[in-house]
């Protein structure tokens, strides 16, 4: 989504990520040109604001704007970002409306040197931070969380002495007093640190640059783009240190029980990226084969809605033996764009996104796969798509299971109210959408398909299906989902 004026043309009916971040540090390598390439693999986590911040060790430099990274980057700024060091942000708002003043990385001076942080996340204490920042005259200049944790890093914890900063105490000092989730990459004078929130609700992985040097993404998709190879993920509660000296691993914070968001599996990642030494590409086909001997159905073609659920949908024809094909095909870059659509077009609606494939479709009795129905205002226009391309029955499978509760973990989800699994039954679902019948994969299938191959023994947050949160929640949580709902609460990760 780029700014307010998509309308339509943005998939309402998904969940939107926080972004995507990643860092740098490198020697002799153009690292403001690795990073706008890496930013351009990752630009599926936020399409809203992108910015590089670089550093030679003697000062820093910044460049940021809204849109997407080719729109906001070009040859003359990416050579104004000179230097070594460089971390590097693509954003979609949750905490902090679509304003260039909330846009990251945030860069300040400190007397130790610049200071830039780039965040993927949401604070669910961010607003009694912000609180203390302000009763200790810090002055804010966006809504954003991401700047109270800059200014946090900014501060030196009690018993810092003066001279060198020590950015690993500044560090642990923030993770002791945040709450909620966050992936950061952190830039300083002499190094690059990456940061995973202690119950890892976020991913965070580093990579080796061939010609030496290291780097840290949200995804491996974009160590592959820049030609880094894969190292590991970074573990929950981790601090990495990127310098002259290589990567270390630091001992941050630590949680009872790490939480990985499990719509990283089900939607969020690209498909090529590995999380927890498990492709998603593969993991997604496991999926779609879970809810094919879970909820089978009469068909003569598998179709999933491009491009989020092909592999589902390829997972559930080889294990139903229904063949899949292409029923769909998709304009991939009729949301790239500021101009709003006119009336005729907006009541169009998929119509601008989505074509039927009549060819596939003739006659056709289609199973149609989707990966998440979150506000059911996508999956029944398609649906109805469908039976214009032709096809005599529409079974609609959905490789999870109903979204019922709002995220406060950095995932725009919509409110309760929105949530059509948390007001409707999957009876009144099928017939509010048409589908000739629906059905759900269930929770216990879905975190089987997730773990069965992991190497990890972490756990997954699945709040957003069984409203178990692995954290406390503010104490005004259902208050803010109301006001959400009536666009008042400027803070909240469910308002947008």
């Amino acid at each position: 989504m780029i700014g307010e004026n998509c309308g339509v043309l943005d998939e309402l009916d998904r969940p939107r990520e926080a972004c995507g971040v990643f860092g740098i540090y490198a020697p002799g390598v153009d690292v403001a040109r690795l990073c706008f390439f890496a930013l351009y693999a990752l630009q599926h986590r936020g399409q809203e604001s992108a910015g590089i911040a670089t550093s030679d060790g003697l000062g820093a430099s910044l460049h940021k704007g809204m849109g997407l990274v080719a729109q906001v980057f070009a040859e003359e700024n990416l050579a104004d970002l000179r230097g070594h060091l460089a971390i590097g942000q693509t954003r979609y708002s949750t905490t902090g409306s679509s304003h260039l003043a909330n846009a990251q990385p945030y860069l300040i001076e400190t007397m130790h040197g610049p200071l830039g942080v780039g965040h993927n996340g949401n604070l669910t204490n961010a607003e009694k931070l912000r609180d203390r920042l302000l009763d200790r005259g810090v002055g804010l200049s966006s809504s954003s969380d991401s700047e109270v944790i800059t200014q946090m890093l900014a501060a030196p914890p009690t018993g810092e002495r003066r001279g060198a900063p020590d950015w690993e105490a500044r560090i642990r000092a923030f993770m002791l007093e945040a709450e909620g989730a966050y992936s950061l990459v952190i830039l300083t004078k002499d190094g690059v640190f990456g940061v995973r929130d202690p119950n890892g609700f976020r991913p965070l992985c580093i990579g080796r640059l061939p010609e030496g040097g290291y780097v840290l993404a949200s995804e491996s998709c974009a160590l592959a783009t820049v030609g880094a190879q894969y190292i590991r993920s970074v573990e929950p509660g981790e601090i990495i240190r990127l310098d002259a000296d290589g990567f270390e691993s630091l001992v941050g914070a630590s949680a009872p029980s790490p939480s990985l968001c499990v719509f990283e599996y089900v939607y969020f990642a690209r498909p090529d990226s590995v999380i927890d030494d498990q492709t998603i590409h593969r993991v997604r086909q496991s999926l779609g084969e879970a809810l094919a001997l879970e909820a089978p159905a009469t068909g003569d073609v598998v179709v999933g809605v491009p491009d989020s659920a092909t592999p589902a949908a390829i997972g559930y024809a080889n294990a139903s033996g229904i063949p899949y094909t292409e029923g769909l095909t998709k304009n991939r870059y009729i949301g790239r764009t500021f101009i709003e659509p006119n009336d005729r077009l907006r009541r169009s609606g998929v119509h601008l996104k989505y074509n039927p494939l009549r060819a596939n479709l003739e006659g056709k009795r289609v199973v149609l796969i989707d990966d998440s129905i979150v506000r059911g205002t996508t999956i029944g226009p398609l649906v109805n798509l469908l039976r214009e391309g032709g096809a005599s029955q529409v079974h609609v499978r959905v490789s999870s299971p109903p979204v019922k509760h709002p995220c406060f973990m950095g995932i725009d989800m919509a409110t309760n109210h929105e949530l059509i699994g948390a007001v409707k039954t999957v009876e009144e679902i099928r017939e509010h959408i048409g589908a000739d019948s629906l059905a759900y994969l269930s929770h216990d299938a879905m975190m089987a398909a997730v773990t069965k191959a992991s190497t990890s023994n972490s756990g997954h947050c699945a709040a957003c299906f069984t409203g178990e949160y692995p954290i406390s929640l503010p104490d005004d949580w259902e208050h803010r989902d109301k006001l959400a709902l009536q666009g008042a609460w400027a803070g909240s990760a469910v308002q947008r």
